[in-house]
């Protein structure tokens, strides 16, 4: 247990770590990740909000979830085969995971077509890709995270918190998305 919870008179023990709040943060990155939200026009959450906890299947029969990368920046991508904006981004987000994926980042690619692994797994070879891709064709975790076209990218800081929100494709791997990730996993 990591930290302790007073409401209305009632003691909650809470299992995660609690992050310090955003303005007791390092006040430069939290104004540079500001601006850099702003020239990738992504959208930034009105409040602090925890990412949905959620596990999905991948094509391969494992599982992975979204607790298992705590500690992690994570860039959550839900996407389709058959998005023609998503085919668009995705050879510029594996350029991204490759670049960062040994200093504390991950992409997560969630699939929500609704054919699974058959279609899916064509797809991850044609692209080359190699981050990790979960299948949602139920959309039950798109639904919990509010995604109404594809591709929706969401932003977690390393104590998962949801920092961004890109709806539709973004150039993943130009300057001021390096920029926002480099200063993420600087914290």
């Amino acid at each position: 247990l990591t930290g302790l919870a007073i409401a209305g008179g009632f003691a909650f023990f809470l299992a995660r770590p609690i992050p310090p709040p955003v303005e007791e943060r390092d006040g430069t990155a939290t104004l540079e990740i500001a601006s850099l939200l702003k020239d990738l026009d992504l959208i930034r959450p009105s409040r602090p909000q925890a990412a949905k906890e959620f596990s999905v299947p991948t094509p391969e029969g494992a599982t992975f979830r979204l607790a298992d990368y705590r500690g992690k920046v994570v860039f959550l991508n839900f996407w389709a085969t058959w998005c023609p904006p998503c085919k668009e981004e995705m050879p510029a987000m594996e350029r991204l995971y490759q670049r960062y994926k040994d200093k504390g980042f991950v992409v997560l690619a969630v699939s929500v077509d609704a054919e699974g692994a058959p279609i899916v797994n064509p797809f991850v070879k044609e692209y080359k890709l190699t981050f990790p891709i979960g299948l949602d064709p139920k959309m039950a975790v798109a639904e919990q995270y509010g995604v109404r076209g594809l591709p929706t990218s969401f932003l977690v800081d390393k104590w998962g918190t949801l920092v961004g929100l890109a709806l539709g494709p973004r150039e993943w791997n130009g300057k001021a998305s390096l920029a926002l990730i480099e200063s993420l996993l600087r914290g």
